[in-house]
């Protein structure tokens, strides 16, 4: 029996006295992992006066999006986008570089790709 993993994880993570988002996304995201996930980004980010993110996405065992789900996508980066200082976007495909790319658009601070985790976290952390 095969299993097919799909989904976003998201949790806090520090560096020295820097704490940012992390978000990990795997397989095919679907309208029903937004579902689940957008109520979890809402709750955290309103309970911040003046949230000022720096967010660390890791898309190494993402495939894509179902139609739904990519505008779920887009709808969290109209919302939220002004909230986002910095976000670093660490795959391993060049589509994915491309959706950095389009992510900027959406986004108020700096949106980069990076091949390489520890350059992604070295620049969030500058």
């Amino acid at each position: 029996m095969s299993i097919k993993r799909h989904g976003i994880s998201i949790g806090i993570d520090r560096v020295d006295r820097e704490f940012f988002l992390t978000l990990r996304a795997v397989g095919k995201l679907t309208h029903e992992d937004y579902e689940v996930i957008t109520p979890m980004i809402d709750s955290a980010l309103s309970s911040v006066d003046s949230p000022r993110v720096k967010a660390l996405f890791d898309v190494t065992e993402m495939q894509g999006w179902e139609l739904r789900a990519a505008w779920d996508d887009f709808k969290i980066g109209l919302k939220h986008g002004n909230e986002f200082v910095k976000v670093a976007l660490y795959g391993n495909r060049q589509w994915q570089e491309v959706v950095a790319k389009m992510g900027s658009w959406f986004i108020s601070g700096e949106v980069r790709f990076f091949d390489n985790e520890a350059e992604a976290l070295a620049w969030l952390m500058d």
